[in-house]
């Protein structure tokens, strides 16, 4: 695991942004809420809760495992029909593959933790007003991602753990046993779960999986949005910085400015790397899962509107967009950071550098020599999240589905 860089220390009392508190708060509270809500949000200050969050992240796992452990055994051992399985399949792999990205949540809490304080020392150190508009800017576009992310992955949730299943409705076996739809099926060598006394428990323990699982999927997007974004923010201010470095007029020690460019350049490649050592397991995990996921939902929804079921193909397609807009978002700041650090060394060759003594232009080929290699997100170094990828994604997924449709009946 990549040690995260310290981040130097000072003094909230001593900000130089008079908004630092409203600023942080406004940024981070959807996230925040969200991931202490599963216990990955770390406490920062709050020593006298630093056991919570373990008891949080064992309960969650708890929870997540009572629904996948007698999934695994009745789609193994008990479920004998292979089109009933393929049709759990999409559900199974959705489970799996976040238990697993939870763990590899918890694994870099650490990494997590220092990209967090990275952002507010970045917030706290805001000079100008016209660096913090930027901020805002970007900060703004991670939360507005954020949100949509939320309303789509809560909305569908909601209508597959709650709505469906009563629109499905009970039914009555060659046993003439009467059978209430569960959100996940169990095996049944365990105990009954259609029995009374458990068939509400199992319910209740089944809606809160659904819940963990949905926060998870949002929260490894919105960690996503909000650093991303931050660190485009930090590009524009760079910027800015070297446009004004050019203005002799203003700038009576060019050395000291280039040696503030490229401190700042290196601070904002090294939280990169920290971050994209954050998020590449995860990423590895949403980039396999949804090409699958959105391949079966794609015929869920095309086998709902055959067979004019309207709840499941209203829940589906909301599943399905949510899906495709989680794997959109993911490429497109993907996209946004090879772009904002990639065009740093096209600014530097832009601006009127003849104009600089020969040291400073010296100094400017380096950050240009830097530049060439711009920032990246990958799904665990196997592929490069941008929008190419995500096209991929989405053609892969409807030539699978065209398989599917070909092959089953």
């Amino acid at each position: 695991m990549t040690k995260p860089i310290a981040v130097r220390e000072q003094d909230v009392s001593k900000s130089r942004n008079p908004y630092y508190e409203d600023d942080i708060i406004y940024i981070f509270k959807i996230t925040k809420w969200i991931l202490n809500s599963i216990g990955i949000w770390p406490s920062l200050l709050e020593n006298s809760n630093q056991f919570l969050p373990k008891i949080v992240i064992g309960l969650w796992n708890v929870i997540l495992l009572f629904a996948i452990v007698p999934f695994t055994l009745y789609l193994s051992i008990e479920e004998k029909d292979m089109m009933a399985r393929f049709k759990l399949i999409g559900l199974y792999t959705f489970c799996t593959m976040t238990l697993l990205k939870y763990w590899a949540l918890t694994a870099y809490k650490s990494n997590l933790k220092y990209c967090i304080e990275f952002v507010q020392h970045d917030w706290k150190e805001v000079k100008k007003g016209e660096d913090r508009k930027l901020m805002l800017k970007y900060g703004n576009v991670g939360r507005n991602l954020t949100i949509i992310c939320l309303v789509f992955m809560y909305s569908g949730g909601f209508m597959y753990h709650t709505i469906m299943p009563y629109a499905i409705g009970t039914s009555v076996d060659e046993h003439n046993r009467t059978i209430k739809p569960l959100v996940y099926p169990m095996y049944s060598g365990f105990f009954n779960p259609q029995e009374s006394s458990y068939y509400e428990l199992v319910y209740a323990a089944h809606c809160l999986c659904g819940y963990m699982i949905t926060s998870v999927t949002i929260g490894a997007c919105a960690l996503a949005a909000l650093f991303i974004t931050h660190v485009c923010g930090q590009v524009d201010i760079m910027i800015l910085k070297l446009q004004n470095l050019t203005d002799i007029k203003e700038n009576t020690n060019l050395h000291l400015q280039l040696v503030n460019i490229v401190q700042h350049h290196i601070r904002m490649l090294r939280f990169s790397t920290v971050v994209g050592t954050l998020l590449q397991e995860v990423c590895l995990m949403e980039f396999i899962g949804t090409t699958f996921i959105i391949c079966t939902l794609e015929y869920y929804t095309v086998r709902d509107w055959n067979d004019n079921n309207r709840v499941g193909l209203v829940t589906y397609f909301l599943l399905l967009l949510s899906f495709m807009f989680n794997m959109f978002i993911l490429c497109y700041i993907g996209e946004l950071l090879v772009e904002k650090t990639g065009n740093v060394g096209l600014l530097c060759f832009t601006i009127d550098w003849y104009h600089l003594p020969v040291d400073t232009m010296r100094g400017l080929i380096l950050i240009i020599g830097v530049s060439r290699f711009p920032s990246k997100i990958s799904a665990g170094q196997i592929a490069d999240l941008n929008l190419s990828t995500f096209g991929s994604v989405m053609k892969t997924s409807l030539a699978y589905l065209s398989v599917l449709r070909t092959t089953i009946a």
